[in-house]
C-alpha cells in the first residue's frame, strides 16, 4: 500500500479520536460525540442518541505480511469442505439453554451448578507489588478464592477514581503473559470508567504454584497444566481451578457492586477462559477473547505451531466429556446468545505463538449467521445476541494490540452506552 493510500485509509479515523491508553486513536469520545467522563456516549439534549462513531479500521501491516509465508494468507486445505452449519448442535435458544447446564456439570461434577460461594475480601490493600502501575486508581481490593486441594486463587479488583457508570470488566492475562498487555488493556478500561477485576491462570503470576497431592494432602505438588489429569476423578474436574475464581468473583461483584453489565477480555489462555466462562455464565454480557481458541477441525491448519493443539484444558483428547458435548462453534454461540449479549473473537493473523493464519474464515460466517438467527426475537424483531470475529493483521505479536483494544473500547462504548 502506498503512503498516500495508507493515509487515506487512516486519515479520517485519525481525525476522529484523541489518543488514549490504547496507543491507538479510537473512541466514541473523540468523534465529536457527546460523552461522559468515562468515555461513554451520552444522550443529546432532546433525548436521542447521537450518530455512532465509526468502527476503527486498520490496513494489513505490509512489512509483517511480507515476512510470513502463504500459509498465513490462504485458507488451509484441512478446512475445505467442512460443513460448519452441520457441525453445530445449537439451532435454537432452547438448544443453548439445554446445553449450558450440561457443560457446567462437567466442570463442577460434585454439584452440577455454578458455584454460589463468595471470596474472602481484603479491601483497600494499597498498590499490589504484583501489578504494573496504573493511573486514576481509587483503590485496590484483593479477593481470595479457596478451592479444593488447598488452592487459593487471587483476584485483584481495581476501582477507578472517575467511576461514571456501574459497568464491570474482567481481564484475564492467561499463562503468565507479559504484563504490557494487561497494563494497556486495564488502563484503557479504567480510563473509560470501568472497575476492573484481574485474573490469571492457575500456577501463573500472583497465583500459588503448588497443589495438594490428590492422595496425600500433607504433600505439596508443583504441577503443570498437563499434569492435572492426576487430580481428575468422578467427583472432581481440575477445570474448576481455571473457572471457579471467575464464578466466585462474579458472585462478589453482583452482591456488592450490582453492575448493569459485566464484560470480559482475555489473552491467550485468558482468551480461552474468556471463551469458555461466558458460555457457562450468562451474567457475562460481552466478551472479547483474544488468541485463545480455534475449533478442533481448524487447528491442524494453523501455521504455527502446526498443528496447534493447546494445553490440557484446551484439548479434546484431554477433555472428552466437556468437548464431547460442544466444539468451539457451539461454545461461541453459548457466549453470545441472550439479551444484550455479544462476543467478538479476536485472532492475530501473524501471531508469533498460536491460533494464527486465516483458517477462521472457514467458520466465521456460519457461526455469525447461526447466532443471528437464534438471537432474533420473532415478536419484537430485536436481536438477542451477536457474534463476530476481528482478524487483526496489524502486527506479529501474541497480544491484544492497540488497534484491537481500540475496537473493544469502541464496541463497549457503542453497545453499553445506554446502560446505567
Amino acid at each position: 500500500m502506498s503512503a498516500m493510500k495508507r493515509r487515506s485509509v487512516l486519515g479520517a479515523f485519525g481525525t476522529l479520536a484523541a489518543t488514549t491508553a490504547t496507543g491507538w486513536t479510537a473512541t466514541a469520545a473523540a468523534a465529536g460525540t457527546p460523552t461522559d467522563a468515562g468515555g461513554a456516549v451520552t444522550e443529546t439534549p432532546n433525548g436521542a442518541r447521537p450518530q455512532p462513531a465509526p468502527r476503527p479500521v486498520a490496513p494489513v501491516n505490509a512489512e509483517i505480511a511480507a515476512a510470513h509465508t502463504a500459509a498465513y494468507k490462504t485458507l488451509p486445505q484441512v478446512v475445505v469442505g467442512v460443513d460448519v452449519e452441520d457441525l453445530m448442535k445449537i439451532h435454537t435458544a432452547e438448544d443453548a439453554e439445554a446445553l449450558r447446564p450440561q457443560l457446567v456439570a462437567q466442570v463442577w461434577k460434585d454439584t452440577g451448578v455454578l458455584p454460589t460461594g463468595l471470596p474472602t475480601v481484603h479491601r483497600d490493600v494499597g498498590t499490589p507489588a504484583e501489578l504494573p502501575a496504573f493511573t486514576g486508581v481509587r483503590r485496590y481490593d484483593k479477593l481470595e478464592v479457596a478451592m479444593r486441594f488447598g488452592y487459593v486463587a487471587t483476584v485483584f479488583l481495581v476501582e477507578p477514581v472517575q467511576r461514571t457508570h456501574r459497568r464491570i470488566a474482567f481481564y484475564h492475562n492467561g499463562h503468565g503473559e507479559p504484563l504490557d498487555t494487561l497494563q494497556r488493556t486495564t488502563q484503557g478500561l479504567l480510563d473509560h470508567g470501568y472497575t476492573v477485576l484481574l485474573f490469571a491462570m492457575p500456577f501463573y503470576h500472583w497465583n500459588p504454584k503448588t497443589l495438594q497431592d490428590p492422595a496425600d494432602p500433607t504433600v505439596q505438588q508443583q504441577p503443570s497444566h498437563n499434569d492435572l489429569n492426576l487430580w481428575e476423578s468422578a467427583e472432581y474436574s481440575p477445570l474448576a481451578l481455571f473457572l471457579e475464581p471467575l464464578a466466585v468473583a462474579m458472585n462478589h461483584v453482583q452482591a456488592t457492586e450490582r453492575p448493569s453489565s459485566v464484560q470480559m477480555i482475555g489473552l491467550s489462555g485468558g482468551g480461552w477462559a474468556t471463551t469458555i466462562y461466558p458460555a457457562l455464565d450468562p451474567r457475562i454480557t460481552r466478551s472479547y477473547p483474544t488468541a485463545g481458541s480455534l475449533p478442533f477441525f481448524v487447528r491442524p491448519g494453523s501455521p504455527k505451531p502446526s498443528p496447534t493443539r493447546g494445553d490440557w484444558e484446551q484439548r479434546q483428547d484431554k477433555q472428552p466429556g466437556f468437548y464431547g458435548l460442544a466444539d468451539f462453534p457451539d461454545i461461541y454461540a453459548l457466549a453470545a446468545v441472550g439479551k444484550n449479549r455479544r462476543q467478538v473473537q479476536i485472532l492475530n493473523r501473524f501471531d508469533e505463538c498460536c491460533f494464527n493464519g486465516v483458517g477462521h474464515r472457514s467458520y466465521e460466517a456460519a457461526v455469525r449467521q447461526r447466532i443471528a438467527v437464534i438471537g432474533t426475537d420473532a415478536t419484537s424483531n430485536e436481536a438477542n445476541g451477536h457474534w463476530e470475529l476481528l482478524e487483526d493483521a496489524t502486527h506479529g505479536d501474541h497480544t491484544i494490540s492497540p488497534y484491537a483494544l481500540s475496537v473493544i473500547l469502541w464496541d463497549l462504548d457503542e453497545h453499553c452506552a445506554h446502560l446505567p
